[in-house]
């Protein structure tokens, strides 16, 4: 199997330096680029076709929050996570709501960044330990709509499905676990995202802690 493909993208290069030398310790994962602000993380995502993009927040020129924006409307199925030293709901609600694949804290330990950067690239994503609990209460917070109307909607077997999505399992764990075939599973997360009206498996997650169907 090939390397997992990152970009770091941190107007610090100490940061960049440290994380590459922590990252290129693991034999899965290769830095195939750098970039210290967001013009240039665009220009190096197009030439480089990273597998992944870990993006720093706070940067100038364009910050991470709109360089997020730009790499989701060029492709929307560019896997990024952000890298940030702010537990701030806000950052985190706002980076997720854009389509960032994971959000994980700078003063993590660096086996938090490596589990994150392996489940993202497996299909999963990844949420820092310590925001979930804070996301959860931030999503009721938001929600006006009926708490129940679109979960009702769902199976038995949809409620199974989306409770192994929040574990962060992939379609394929999913099909071992309940000993069904990953076509069948690929087929109830469709149908989930339709009745609960997200697009992609972070927000399938948050809806899960969100409606206590996942419980933190």
């Amino acid at each position: 199997m090939g390397k997992i493909k990152l970009l770091l993208v941190d107007d610090h290069s100490l940061v960049r330096q440290g994380l590459k030398q922590i990252l290129e310790l693991e034999d899965d994962l290769e830095i195939v680029g750098q970039a210290g602000d967001g013009e240039e993380a665009i220009i190096k995502v197009q030439n480089l076709r990273p597998d992944i993009v870990l993006l720093d927040i706070n940067m100038p020129k364009l910050n991470g929050i709109q360089t997020l924006r730009r790499l989701k409307d060029m492709n929307n199925t560019i896997k990024i996570i952000m890298l940030t030293f702010h537990e701030d709901q806000e950052y985190l609600f706002e980076t997720l709501n854009l389509g960032a694949n994971g959000y994980v804290l700078k003063d993590a330990e660096s086996e938090s960044l490596i589990k994150a950067i392996r489940d993202v690239y497996n299909g999963s994503s990844y949420i820092h330990p310590s925001l979930a609990s804070g996301l959860a209460l931030e999503m009721n917070r938001r929600d006006v709509s009926n708490k129940h109307s679109s979960s009702n909607k769902l199976t038995r077997r949809e409620y199974e499905v989306l409770t192994l999505i929040a574990d962060g399992l992939n379609n394929k764990e999913i099909a071992g676990s309940l000993y069904i075939s990953e076509k069948t599973v690929k087929n109830h997360v469709s149908n989930i995202f339709k009745k609960i009206n997200v697009n992609d498996r972070t927000q399938a997650a948050i809806y899960a802690y969100k409606q206590n169907i996942k419980k933190i």
